[in-house]
């Protein structure tokens, strides 16, 4: 049996690299022990926001075996978003993720490929596939199967690509071989902290989500608070602060996923272009975009609140 542990982990770990993934870890499924006081203490002191789809599920957030009947493992998996080029300077900011198509389709389609492959090459596995849409806890999976460490920006980082990636998951009935936890590499630096906009990040490690520029621009459905004025550092849709000053990312290496390639626009529109897009090109630039999530009225709402 656990020759057979080494060999289905291993040919896991080579088809995920062949579909396009930076990096895969495993962890074997259970309860986050760790995790359980964090996160009702963060719901505690109304770190959410307006964001009450955060206080739902609280077990299964914290039990995948809730989530898949007989789950032994959870396979965590990362991919590479940084972009090749950024956005024009005199330009109202996008969050890097959102640069291309919508991420969640273009992940979920290569999760089901790996499941297949998983399904054909080992035979009756059951599993279910996670791309931010569940009440799994990405970041503490990927930080437990040693695919980095949760940095004080609350990210997950890793030595030798930093942190612009998207986690996914996929939850077996397999058992397989299990890694290990990495040690954290933030030191003394407080980079994120200090660059933060709205200090968001209330202490290290902690981030008060109701104060975040990514809160504020896609989750707040009400109006943005006028204490935030001059605050939201030109961002109209999320922020990378804290991600741009991580000293880590500068081992960031451009992506090579054609669908999360930018729509010339986003890189090439200046301020004013932004100030007079219309729906017709708003659904053209942003054609499965995740930006599609703020809607036009979102986008235009967050640019008034960026110029007054």
């Amino acid at each position: 049996m656990i020759q057979h542990k080494e060999k289905y982990t291993q040919i896991i770990k080579a088809e995920s690299k062949r579909l396009g993934f930076l990096s895969c870890g495993i962890s074997k499924a259970g309860f986050l022990e760790e995790e359980a006081p964090r996160l009702e203490n963060w719901l505690n002191h109304q770190m959410h926001g307006q964001m009450a789809y955060m206080e739902n599920h609280f077990d299964k957030r914290l039990n995948p075996t809730l989530l898949v009947d007989d789950s032994k493992s959870v396979i965590s998996l990362l991919l590479n978003y940084y972009p090749a080029e950024v956005q024009n300077q005199d330009s109202y900011k996008i969050s890097k993720y959102a640069y291309g198509q919508d991420y969640h389709f273009i992940i979920k389609d290569k999760l089901k490929d790996l499941l297949r492959f998983i399904q054909t090459e080992i035979g009756e596995v059951s599993g279910r596939v996670f791309v931010d849409s569940a009440p799994v806890l990405d970041k503490a999976w990927a930080a437990k199967s040693g695919l980095g460490w949760i940095g004080k920006h609350s990210n997950l980082l890793t030595k030798q690509v930093g942190s612009f990636y998207f986690i996914a998951e996929l939850i077996l009935d397999l058992e397989l071989e299990y890694d290990h936890a990495t040690t954290d590499h933030c030191g003394s630096c407080t980079a994120c902290l200090d660059a933060c906009p709205t200090q968001a990040i209330v202490a290290p490690y902690v981030v008060d989500g109701s104060k975040c520029i990514s809160y504020f621009t896609i989750e707040l459905k009400d109006n943005i608070p006028t204490e935030m004025k001059g605050k939201l550092d030109d961002w109209m849709f999320g922020c990378d602060v804290c991600q741009d000053v991580c000293p880590w990312n500068k081992f960031s290496k451009p992506h090579n996923e054609p669908l999360f390639n930018p729509n010339p626009e986003i890189v090439s529109f200046s301020k004013k272009d932004w100030e007079e897009i219309t729906e017709e090109v708003f659904k053209k630039v942003f054609k499965n975009s995740a930006v599609k999530r703020t809607k036009l009225e979102g986008l235009q709402r967050n640019i008034r609140f960026l110029k007054e």
